[in-house]
């Protein structure tokens, strides 16, 4: 309390009692004990009054005493009951955490983790990952701007997250107690497996395999995928103490369609601790994109064979020549090629007005660009009679698919009616035109969507001479081929929307978040917050019967099946307003990543434990670990002082002692015939 609040109390007391006294005593001729009660009466609401109106801060000091934080960390997850150290992590555990010499100096703190990180006194060992990235972010959190070590009973072996070694805070010491049994065994593993997810049908797909060894002799093993009964490919691998790992990249055919479930195995004549990482199970999607391409023209050109040839040099593709006059269905058809269209071909364009099938118009010399107008909008030609010959400059910035510069402008020209070209609405252009280096600003290839329907546009012909050259340059029509394929592929796909876009994988590793995603459109393609989507999951084998809700997040519905074992499951989602379904279909493979490993990984927890200047520990030396802890005269305990400060106007007692005091002053004054 300061001297100025001190003087302004003491001038209160005195205004408090000067006042009380001048009513009740300097004019009252009745002095009775009534008349002094209702003196102090007056007095301590005056006084309380005019201490609210000076409001003096009153403080309240007391002492805290703030212990250095005792992060006490167990790994969790089903390596450390693999590696049969369970009952070795417990008893670590309680012998730190009950020590009453750490309990004195520390704020011990104890907690578990595998894929997530919590505080806990109790531990299962059935995690079926492990981050330890997770622990290094989630004290920094905790504890931030501290001073504190940490002791992490794991064995190391860490499945999922970032390298965890430069994670944590280096000013802040690691002590990792390491479980586990440290003798080397000999062990081969598949440790990494790569595949795309989908392949195409009657195509070879990559995989790649990372196998490692651990041992210290000289070991021939065998290495084979298989799918069934059938054995794809096989070969002999040797390691030794010098040769720990080797990659293998293997090339398998896309024989079926579908899912299709493979298994890498490794295996060696030697006895091994650990099996279960000899064999990895993976799965790709084979896609049949099989499609029909016809080719619609009115007049022969070498430009036809051309692209017939290029076309079909992919299995999946089946080229039909035919005249305008002779299109029976459209429906037949993946794609529609015209070639040089005239007024021969109104009848087509008219019938795929109602068809809605992808076009790829091929324009020259002989094109009535008049009737083109009147069939499309996306580009408008001006042409006149002349003849010209048009050079190919590659747009780098296209970006509707993947397509490198094969030489376009090392190209032979195209020839084409000279005019001009506009484009109208929204067109990619890929190849612009020149006319001996001189830019046209004018597209020679291009693409067009419009309300879902896709259409390309080569403007010249010739297009035979290019991939003659493009052997030439290169000994292959490969790279033309391919061109063509993907200029082909995009036009085969179609774009649709649907009111129910579910979106999931086709496989997942047991393990693995099994997230399910959905989006539901209203009639104007808006998303449907409102939506009620639940999902039935059915176990293929058992007939296991499960639904769940999917619940809204901003931009869709999601649903997280993790739990269930490995096998095949159908599942179906349903909006229950308009009862538009979708039904689907995954497998849950066998594999636990926590069961391929037969060590501790003790050179990762090394670097750790140096990186933030600390020790690793074994079992065995957890005494050492504890007299380490309680010597270090960095970790102590500080005194800290808390001074609260009150004001005064939030007594809220004084307000009810004024209502009071004033309240029985009336009484007492009306009682007797004062007022």
């Amino acid at each position: 309390m300061t001297t100025n609040t001190f003087l302004f109390l003491l001038l209160s007391l005195i205004l408090a009692g000067g006042l009380s006294f001048y009513q009740y005593f300097y004019k009252a001729k009745n002095r009775s004990k009534v008349t002094l009660f209702l003196a102090l009466l007056r007095f301590m609401t005056i006084f309380g009054i005019l201490l609210l109106l000076i409001n003096p801060i009153i403080s309240r000091k007391t002492f805290e005493t703030i212990k250095t934080p005792l992060p006490i960390v167990v790994d969790n997850s089903g390596s450390v009951l693999d590696l049969k150290a369970n009952e070795v992590s417990l008893n670590l555990y309680k012998k730190l955490s009950e020590n009453k010499a750490l309990q004195e100096k520390f704020d011990v703190q104890t907690y578990r983790f595998d894929s997530e990180f919590q505080n806990a006194i109790t531990f299962d060992f059935k995690g079926t990952q492990t981050n330890l990235d997770e622990v290094a972010r989630s004290l920094k959190g905790i504890h931030k701007n501290s001073n504190y070590p940490t002791v992490l009973i794991t064995d190391g072996n860490q499945t999922t997250g970032n390298d965890y070694v430069y994670s944590f805070d280096a000013n802040n010491k690691v002590y990792p107690l390491v479980v586990g049994d440290t003798t080397t065994f000999l062990d081969l593993k598949v440790n990494q497996l790569n595949v795309n997810k989908y392949a195409f049908h009657k195509n070879k797909f990559p995989v790649e395999v990372f196998l490692q060894y651990s041992g210290n002799k000289t070991v021939n093993a065998n290495f084979s995928i298989s799918q069934g009964n059938s054995i794809l490919h096989k070969q002999t691998i040797s390691f030794s103490t010098s040769k720990k790992s080797t990659v293998l990249n293997v090339l398998l055919p896309a024989n079926n369609i579908g899912l299709q479930i493979f298994k890498a195995t490794i295996s060696s004549k030697e006895q091994e601790k650990n099996t279960y990482n000899n064999t990895k199970n993976f799965a790709v999607e084979v896609i049949d994109q099989k499609s029909n391409i016809a080719i619609i023209s009115a007049i022969n050109h070498p430009d036809i064979g051309a692209l017939k040839r290029a076309i079909e040099s992919n299995a999946q593709r089946k080229v039909t020549i035919v005249k305008p006059n002779d299109v029976k269905s459209l429906q037949d058809y993946n794609v529609l090629i015209f070639y040089q269209p005239t007024a021969e071909f109104k009848t087509v364009f008219e019938n795929n007005k109602l068809a809605g099938i992808n076009t790829f118009i091929i324009t020259g010399i002989n094109t009535n660009f008049t009737f083109l107008n009147q069939q499309q909008n996306d580009l408008v030609f001006r042409m006149s009679n002349q003849k010209e010959d048009y050079l190919a400059s590659f747009n780098s910035q296209f970006n509707l698919f993947a397509l490198d510069d094969i030489g376009f402008e090392q190209f032979p020209p195209l020839q084409h009616a000279f005019g001009t070209i506009t484009t109208n609405g929204n067109v990619a252009v890929l190849l612009s035109s020149k006319i001996r280096n001189i830019d046209t600003n004018a597209p020679l290839l291009a693409f067009a969507e419009n309300q879902g329907k896709r259409s390309a546009f080569l403007l010249g012909e010739n297009l035979w001479k290019w991939r003659l050259q493009s052997h030439v340059d290169t000994q292959s029509f490969e790279k033309f081929d391919l061109f063509i394929d993907k200029t082909i592929q995009y036009l085969a796909s179609t774009n649709s929307k649907k009111s129910l876009v579910v979106n999931h994988e086709s496989f997942y590793n047991s393990g693995e978040a099994i997230e399910i995603t959905a989006q539901y459109f209203n009639k104007n393609y808006e998303f449907d917050e409102k939506a009620r989507l639940p999902i039935s999951v059915t176990n293929k084998k058992t007939r296991q019967f499960k639904k769940y809700d999917l619940l809204k997040t901003n931009t869709a519905f999601k649903v997280n099946l993790d739990g269930l074992s490995a096998g095949q499951y159908t599942f179906s989602v349903k909006e229950l307003n308009s009862n538009t379904a979708y039904n689907g279909y995954f497998e849950i493979l066998d594999f636990d990543i926590e069961k391929q490993f037969v060590n501790p990984d003790v050179s990762k927890l090394t670097q750790l434990a140096k990186q933030t200047q600390g020790k690793v520990h074994y079992p065995d030396q957890v005494d050492a670990l504890i007299k380490v802890l309680l010597e270090n005269e960095n970790y102590k305990a500080v005194q800290k002082a808390i001074v609260k400060k009150t004001p005064l106007i939030d007594w809220i007692w004084l307000l009810v002692l004024i209502a009071i005091t004033l309240s029985s002053e009336w009484f007492i004054r009306k009682y007797n015939g004062m007022l």
